[in-house]
């Protein structure tokens, strides 16, 4: 897409705030005042409810949002079934649970002709879509723009872009996001995605559990980690197509698809608080120690999908943002752990500062439930004997989406030609070095 076409998208991003109510309008007078579903709709337009929620759970957790558009959702022919491609859904079950490290290479180059959805490609996860908990762990690569539009009735979408620009064009509007960036799509909102460079990839959290929220700052405080009033929301814009729009929907793991006769980003007018967001990664507060030792990657924490269990995550996504390393007599890397969270990572760009090679942007790792990992050999003797001044990590964007439960790989990733083989090599060499005093 041209330079102008870019800087069209910026110019149609910004309403601050995640997760409170918002409100906007494409034409003046076409938001009703005082009523959500007045007897008629300003401007001879539809007005529909979309919930991302049950009309009765708690004010705090109650997603969504009033639309006010050309025509009503319930206009569409039947949906039929269509190829799924490479994308899997909950619940996995088509290897066993892995307990093995396991680390890919980026995803080969597409065919010709890929757009977003073809070009979804699922590495695996956990829980049933149908009981709507768990997550999935995506990948994506493509080389044209979509002519269709998508929505996903399953999950709300974590899109992470790590090569090339993305247009979304929502229900609500437009959406600009970069390499740095994250997109969220909210479980059932319908939109389509333009390319703003020739090839695109990265990567797509699609969590069908409770959906993503800040975290609690417990003692940080009232400020810290990511700020509500950077995720921003978009101004309303909306299509007046008629014609064949195919409409892809995705209903409990498998692909549906039907001809509409006229685009369905129709909406003209919105409020309310289940709607798109894009978040800046680069203004994630970070917390960490002046003082000694290395904090659990909790504190990288940007968003969350809390359980039942508090402090427990159906799935949390955590950025390791540029930063300052300043702890005096500590090893500053992350250190070796097992953890009961299972944890995948992907790499935006640069380095990571725990791996000294074969992790590279657009690939990914996955340590599983009590999966022993931390530093390879190279970063453990280079970090062990480092001279210890303030450090500024700014050579890399790394991320993690973290689950309470295995991530359960579909065949095609245990069987992928670009999964590293020797993963394990990386920790070969680490020498024993204890001699008891005597």
């Amino acid at each position: 897409m041209s330079g102008d076409a870019r800087k069209t998208a910026e110019a149609l991003t910004y309403l601050s705030g995640f997760g409170n109510e918002h409100s906007s309008e494409a034409v003046p007078g076409a938001l009703p005042i005082g009523r959500n579903s007045p007897q008629r709709a300003p401007l001879g337009l539809y007005a529909e409810q979309l919930s991302g929620s049950a009309f009765t759970e708690p004010r705090a957790h109650n997603r969504r949002s009033w639309l006010y558009r050309i025509r009503p959702s319930a206009a569409h022919p039947a949906f039929a079934r269509t190829d799924n491609g490479t994308l899997r859904t909950a619940p996995f079950t088509e290897t066993a649970p892995d307990p093995n490290r396991l680390r890919w290479n980026p995803l080969p180059e597409p065919e010709p002709g890929t757009d977003f959805v073809r070009g979804l490609w699922t590495l695996g996860g956990n829980g049933d879509v149908t009981q709507r908990s768990g997550m999935a762990v995506h990948l994506y690569h493509a080389n044209s723009s979509m002519e269709r539009v998508f929505s996903d009735a399953d999950g709300e979408l974590l899109i992470v872009p790590e090569r090339g620009g993305l247009l979304l064009r929502t229900e609500f509007g437009l959406l600009h996001a970069e390499p740095g960036h994250v997109a969220l799509i909210p479980r059932g909102v319908r939109f389509r995605v333009e390319l703003l460079d020739e090839s695109v990839r990265g990567y797509v959290c699609e969590n069908y559990g409770a959906p993503f929220e800040l975290p609690e700052l417990g003692p940080i405080g009232a400020n810290g980690l990511a700020n509500a009033r950077d995720f921003q929301a978009p101004v309303a814009a909306y299509e007046d197509v008629e014609g064949p729009v195919e409409v892809v929907n995705k209903f409990c793991g498998n692909l549906w698809t039907a001809t509409y006769g006229h685009s369905p980003l129709d909406v003209v007018a919105w409020h309310g608080s289940h709607l798109p967001y894009v978040y800046d990664l680069r203004r994630f507060n970070v917390i960490g120690s002046i003082s000694y030792d290395h904090p659990d990657p909790s504190i990288f924490t940007v968003l969350t999908s809390p359980t039942d269990t508090p402090g427990l995550a159906g799935v949390d996504f955590v950025v390791f943002a540029p930063r300052w390393l300043v702890g005096e007599d500590t090893f500053r890397p992350p250190y070796f752990h097992r953890n009961v969270m299972s944890e995948y990572m992907g790499l935006i760009e640069g380095a990571y500062d725990a791996k000294a090679e074969g992790f590279v942007p657009g690939g990914g790792s996955l340590h599983n439930m009590m999966s022993a990992h931390g530093p390879d050999r190279e970063t453990f003797d280079r970090a062990s004997a480092a001279e210890l001044r303030p450090q500024k990590v700014d050579d890399g964007l790394a991320f993690m989406f973290e689950t309470r439960w295995p991530v359960t790989l579909t065949a095609q990733a245990a069987r992928a030609e670009h999964l590293q083989r020797a993963y394990d090599d990386v920790w070969q060499g680490l020498e024993r070095h204890f001699g008891p005093l005597h």
